[in-house]
């Protein structure tokens, strides 16, 4: 029983960490922190990550009678998260270099309070626990017994499987910055138009994923006839 329950745990932490892969995520959200203090930064990250770490909870539990009671099936979720995260990653990637402040054209900071206004979105949602993670933690329920003992550790895997994810969010958004110190300016750039690629990149696969799950069926019933 403890094997199982180990088990189950590990394959949805990795699967869930490899699907939001936050140090890659970590350069969109210190784009999008840059003129915050090292303080409000982290104060930011532990916001994102409890934020994350109640959705994956929700997908969890109440994921699957949510989507049956609104009637979305896995492949719209896909689709439209996916749309979310693509016309992110796009914008993001032709977003211009910043520049200089110059006097008479100062640059206007990003406040803590502004910051703060868009933990849930998009920093939470699409950008760290976006359509992919949602229906992954969504599917490893999907089939959950009504059998208490095997209801019970299902439920124990789940709570530590967000609790996991959540630690892992926090430390690595937290130290955003000191990973780009290490690699600096230039490498920092480099990095963010490389994980803005990626987000357009997981994006475009999700939609054809939710496609070909609609699609195929489709296709099968043509055959059929």
């Amino acid at each position: 029983m403890i094997e199982s329950l180990i088990s189950d745990i590990l394959f949805g932490f990795t699967g869930l960490i490899s699907i939001i892969n936050p140090i890659g995520i970590a350069f969109v959200f210190l784009d999008r922190t840059a003129s915050l203090s090292e303080e409000e930064r982290r104060l930011l990250a532990k916001r994102v990550a409890t934020n994350a770490g109640f959705v994956l909870l929700a997908a969890f539990f109440v994921g699957t009678p949510i989507l049956h009671f609104f009637g979305i099936s896995m492949e719209a979720l896909r689709i439209g998260g996916g749309l979310a995260v693509a016309v992110s990653g796009w914008q993001m990637l032709n977003a211009p270099e910043p520049e200089p402040a110059m006097a008479d054209h100062p640059v206007k900071p990003l406040s803590a309070e502004s910051a703060a206004g868009k933990a849930f979105f998009p920093l939470t949602i699409p950008l760290t626990t976006g359509p992919g993670s949602i229906a992954t933690a969504i599917a490893l329920n999907a089939n959950r017994t009504h059998k208490l003992s095997a209801f019970l550790l299902s439920g124990i895997a789940s709570v530590a499987i967000s609790v996991l994810v959540m630690l892992v969010i926090y430390y690595v958004y937290s130290r955003a910055a000191r990973l780009a110190y290490y690699l600096g300016a230039e490498g920092t750039r480099v990095a963010m138009r490389i994980s803005s690629f990626l987000l357009l990149c997981i994006g475009v696969q999700i939609i054809l994923t939710g496609l070909d799950g609609f699609l195929t069926p489709l296709a099968g019933m043509r055959a059929g006839n």
